[in-house]
């Protein structure tokens, strides 16, 4: 493991922001890196005819298949040595998960803190917190396990807790919860996954229940069903999360994040939907046509690549499945790539294969 480029990694995150410059020394920094010690990506670059000495900016940096992550080992270490890994949940292809190596979680954990105390937390210090997904006990290679016990043991006040298990959600204890925090008087807050949510609103709407959570309550919601509830339109699931809990949607959160990256990204609220998705300044986004590789023109629809500099280990840059268009400075999320694009992803995932497996 790299000391030296961890720290100056850290140190960069660190950061009260960068420069374009900064962001393309790192990101070159990295990729020498991963180019030299990470076998799989290096011959995926060499098909590419991508080296240390012809990439010459972020955006020239191949781009990994997300899928790629299920299929090879992607690590500049020895996978037996990592501190954690991280899993897909396995649910596009049964129980085939992408794994995702990290030698030391310092920098993930980094990349998680400061991101959430701007973006979510936004100058509170502590909240109670209520947590609608199984703890890191019950799912110890989920990163969203992590991502959410870090909330608590960062962010999280006395009376914050787990309401979901592997036997499911414990809707009378969140039930209680609500009261007390109703009672209370001061600000809380909800987190976990949008399917938790829904079937909270069913609960409620069962129930005849509504709640008027303190002024400054929130809500964080990590988008996606997996198949775990029916499946709302974003306005009607914002609409339902503001009359269920008495919570604005401008404080009603999107989290958009996946395990093959080390980052967070999040939106200012969704009063209006689909809202803009940003980053921190070490996570940069563009759109592609994944049959060309090519950005795709300001205010089209493109696949989306991620070039996160705290995935230090594996690859910095991934092609999404994930259809987006640039808005402000950052995207508006359109949904799973289809047609021509998904046929682009799956081609770009073989080329990938043949490299590697060559």
């Amino acid at each position: 493991m790299n000391e030296q480029l961890i720290e100056a990694l850290l140190a960069f995150i660190a950061q009260d922001g960068c420069s374009d410059a900064e962001f393309d020394a790192m990101a070159l920094r990295l990729f020498a890196h991963q180019h030299a010690n990470n076998v799989a990506y290096r011959r995926f670059c060499q098909l590419r005819g991508a080296t240390p000495r012809t990439v010459k900016s972020w955006r020239e940096v191949p781009a990994v298949p997300i899928s790629a992550f299920k299929e090879v080992t992607l690590s500049c270490v020895p996978a037996d040595s990592a501190e954690r890994v991280f899993m897909t949940s396995g649910t596009t292809r049964g129980d085939v998960k992408g794994r995702h190596y990290h030698p030391t979680i310092a920098v993930w954990n980094a990349s998680f803190t400061g991101n959430f105390a701007r973006r979510f937390m936004r100058g509170t210090q502590r909240l109670p917190m209520a947590i609608l997904f199984p703890d890191e006990q019950a799912m110890p290679n989920s990163s969203l396990a992590h991502y959410l016990a870090m909330a608590v043991q960062h962010f999280g006040a006395d009376d914050s807790g787990w309401y979901v298990s592997p036997q499911g959600m414990d809707v009378d204890g969140v039930i209680a919860w609500l009261q007390r925090a109703q009672q209370r008087g001061t600000p809380c807050a909800l987190l976990g996954a949008s399917y938790s949510f829904v079937h909270l609103l069913d609960a409620f709407a069962a129930r005849g229940l509504r709640f008027a959570l303190p002024a400054g309550s929130r809500i964080l919601d990590t988008g996606g069903y997996k198949g775990h509830s029916r499946e709302l339109p974003l306005e009607a699931f914002y609409a339902g999360l503001a009359s269920a809990f008495g919570v604005p949607r401008e404080r009603c959160i999107n989290m958009y994040g996946m395990t093959e990256l080390s980052t967070q990204l999040y939106d200012d609220g969704n009063a209006r939907v689909p809202s803009v998705k940003t980053g921190p300044h070490w996570l940069r986004s563009r759109l592609v046509d994944p049959l060309t590789g090519r950005e795709v023109p300001r205010g089209e629809r493109g696949v989306l690549v991620h070039c996160d500099l705290a995935s230090f280990n594996s690859v910095t840059s991934i092609l999404t499945e994930d259809v987006g268009v640039a808005q402000g400075q950052g995207f508006l999320l359109l949904g799973r790539a289809e047609g021509a694009q998904a046929k682009g992803c799956s081609l770009a995932v073989e080329e990938f294969l043949q490299a590697t497996r060559a």
